[in-house]
């Protein structure tokens, strides 16, 4: 499907340096990345309540909360009000319990699986017709542990697995701001292909102790 190309991307996670490496700053590492991709950096802006990049040969505006999560839609809602971008025009990065690390899963619409950021971004944009990225973190198996989890790094094989998939996910992005959903949703829903085990050594081969009989 090619649809509206995105005017806005916009990374969730929590300000402040005790939050930088957790788990719930997901979609900040990736706009983080993007600017870096596009050419551009992030500078402070009080009326979006937020950092903001404008990628302007791309033609679409970087955003980062600086509200913490459960209020990230107050920064949305301000900059996609002031220059009119449609919700349909939105790509919402973030953190996902239901995924495993190392997978992603691109999506228009739909629920909002009880992250407090997508609640909030669609309170304030007054619908749950946007696109999201998720970039999944993996479950702690207990929902009382849910918040303690997000709220820690990542273990070194688990952070590895998130930076493969966020590559992914950069690689994807001519796709996406062309407005070529199809293909993108296609190429980052692929459960990546698992790593083959490594090949067993071959056995040693006898030494050859035979008599050549022709040798004196």
């Amino acid at each position: 499907m090619t649809a509206a190309a995105p005017r806005l991307v916009v990374g969730l996670g929590n300000p402040g340096s005790e939050y930088t490496q957790t788990r719930h700053n997901a979609g900040f590492w990736f706009c983080e990345r993007l600017a870096d991709q596009l050419g551009t950096r992030f500078a402070h802006e009080s009326r979006f309540h937020g950092l903001v990049a404008n990628a302007r040969e791309a033609g679409v505006w970087l955003l980062m909360p600086q509200t913490f999560m459960n209020r990230s839609g107050q920064a949305i809602g301000a900059l996609a009000r002031f220059y009119r971008i449609q919700p349909a025009e939105i790509l919402v990065v973030h953190d996902e319990l239901d995924i495993p690390p190392g997978q992603l899963r691109l999506k228009f619409g739909g629920g909002l699986g009880g992250h407090n950021g997508l609640k909030d971004t669609s309170a304030h944009l007054g619908t749950n017709d946007y696109w999201r990225l998720r970039i999944g973190i993996g479950h702690p198996g207990d929902r009382n542990e849910v918040v303690n989890f997000v709220l820690k790094p990542a273990r070194c094989e688990e952070q590895a697995l998130i930076d493969e998939a966020i590559d992914r996910a950069l690689l994807a992005w001519p796709k996406i701001a062309a407005g070529d959903w199809n293909t993108a949703t296609q190429r980052l829903n692929a459960r990546p292909a698992a790593p083959k085990p490594p090949k067993a050594p071959k056995a040693p081969r006898a030494p050859d102790n035979s008599k050549d009989e022709s040798t004196p």
